[in-house]
């Protein structure tokens, strides 16, 4: 497990790395969410999570299912480590109270849950009246885009039929029946040429006041 988490590592730092402050940035255009606690889910070795640090005032909870992860986490966000805390956690099942997050992001793993409505349901639960969730695998700008695919082609031949495979198990009409089963009351799904987004937003009335 450790040299799989370096060897992601690994990855995220030397090929996907510029995507993570365009990300940030997009995600806090579209929330206009400056302040707060933001969480990212599946944060990996934490280039994300310290992103959004470094461009907001927000502090950010680096949230990975493998221990591996949050320890090289840890070091990445050495620079903000006052603002960015990684923790050890399953997107079923977080280890976070409700209504306590101003911002959800999430780059990449929900390919790699095992029951997405789960996780949808999880994920709503955690944003406070008005927050918003981000989840999904944009490559940030299109010609970032480009680029990777290139130099993931050349280290991994079987690139494209693993973009494929994984694109067609979160293809968007999959992603609204998902979103439907799990019951989340706002929930939609932005498609770009970058890559596709689930968004959901946490209303700001409560059910009850309806």
């Amino acid at each position: 497990m450790k040299k799989s988490a370096e060897g992601f590592a690994r990855i995220a730092r030397e090929v996907f790395a510029p995507i993570y402050p365009v990300i940030a940035e997009q995600a806090l255009a579209w929330s206009g969410i400056m302040d707060g606690v933001a969480l990212d889910i599946g944060s990996g070795p934490g280039l994300l999570a310290v992103a959004l640090a470094e461009k907001s005032e927000l502090s950010v909870i680096a949230l990975d299912a493998d221990p591996a992860m949050a320890r090289i986490a840890r070091k990445t966000a050495a620079g903000v480590s006052d603002r960015v805390a990684p923790v050890v956690g399953d997107v079923h099942c977080m280890p976070i109270g409700d209504n306590t997050i101003s911002l959800v992001v999430s780059r990449g793993s929900i390919f790699f849950w095992e029951d997405r409505p789960q996780a949808f349901h999880e994920i709503e639960r955690v944003p406070r009246p008005g927050g918003f969730a981000f989840i999904g695998g944009s490559f940030g700008t299109p010609a970032l885009r480009k680029k990777i695919f290139a130099e993931m082609r050349r280290r991994n031949p079987d690139w494209d039929s693993d973009i494929a495979r994984r694109s067609e198990q979160a293809a968007p009409e999959v992603l609204r029946r998902e979103l439907a089963e799990s019951g989340v009351l706002l929930g939609r799904i932005r498609e770009e040429e970058e890559g596709l987004w689930v968004e959901i937003r946490k209303s700001r009335i409560s059910p009850c006041a309806r």
